[in-house]
């Protein structure tokens, strides 16, 4: 991955689910790169003129991919800058929803985007560009010998899992009951990427999470696939907004996604594609 340098814009905010429908959100983390190249690129983004910041509510699981999209688009657009806001698609609709400024919403599920499109806040009909699975993140080596959902159950084992209200608590609810497990996390996380982070920390013994994650985790976590996570594969939607600030720009960003570098980025992530 190229050498970059993140720019950090933030505002206090708040992603509990619960407060989430007050919350505006405008905590920006912006990443973007001023070295490296990108050799063999046919990205189908070509829109000539476009400048500007062009800010993107993307769900945390989309972190990696996008900030490594955000460096491509800033260096095909000189003059451009890509600002990211990454955290649980619920509280993003509800900052977009309550008047954050922002041109993208990428969702990591239809459900979140249908709360943003349904407000009349989406330009045109959101698509799906990749889609998502879950697996269980354990301590490296995985040393409880974690191997099915129902190991998660233990006594004495600490697992974590995303909050209900975001879409990857809602997958691993839905996981979990075709594999007919009743789990009392330790705790109920934020977003997907604060799961993850107490396994890193080993504050947890496990979390259930996205596969995109345990792979860009490296070796701080294992992974476990199980096979209840194909009954709740989320497909991750993107729009350009109703009222963004830079539409070109939005569009570009968008068009870049969807291209075939775009998706190429995303799979090498371990997206799948829709």
């Amino acid at each position: 991955m190229t050498r970059s340098v993140c720019k950090t814009r933030r505002i206090r905010r708040s992603l509990r689910a619960g407060g989430a429908g007050a919350a505006v959100l405008l905590a920006l983390g912006a990443c973007s790169s001023s070295t490296g190249s990108d050799k063999g690129a046919d990205s189908a983004d070509s829109s000539a003129g476009v400048s500007g910041q062009v800010t993107v509510f993307a769900a945390a699981s989309l972190k990696e991919s996008f900030t490594t999209l955000g460096e491509r688009f800033e260096r095909r657009h000189p003059g451009t800058e890509v600002t990211f806001n990454f955290g649980g698609s619920d509280a993003l609709a509800a900052g977009i929803t309550s008047g954050a400024p922002a041109d993208v919403f990428a969702s990591a599920s239809p459900k979140t985007m249908a709360t943003v499109a349904d407000a009349g806040a989406t330009a045109g009909e959101p698509s799906a560009f990749v889609r998502n699975q879950l697996e269980i993140a354990t301590l490296p080596g995985n040393p409880e010998g974690i191997s099915t959902l129902k190991d998660l159950t233990a006594s004495g084992l600490k697992v974590v899992l995303c909050d209900k209200a975001v879409p990857c608590g809602a997958a691993a609810q839905k996981a979990l009951e075709a594999g007919g497990v009743e789990l009392t996390p330790a705790s109920y996380e934020q977003d997907v990427k604060a799961a993850l982070t107490k396994v890193e920390l080993k504050e947890a013994d496990a979390a259930v999470v996205y596969r995109t994650d345990v792979k860009a985790a490296g070796d701080k976590v294992t992974g476990v696939d199980f096979p209840e996570a194909a009954e709740a594969v989320n497909d991750y939607p993107i729009a350009v907004l109703k009222d963004a600030p830079n539409a070109g720009a939005a569009k570009a960003f968008v068009e870049l996604v969807r291209s075939g570098e775009g998706q190429r980025v995303l799979t090498d992530a371990g997206f799948r594609t829709p």
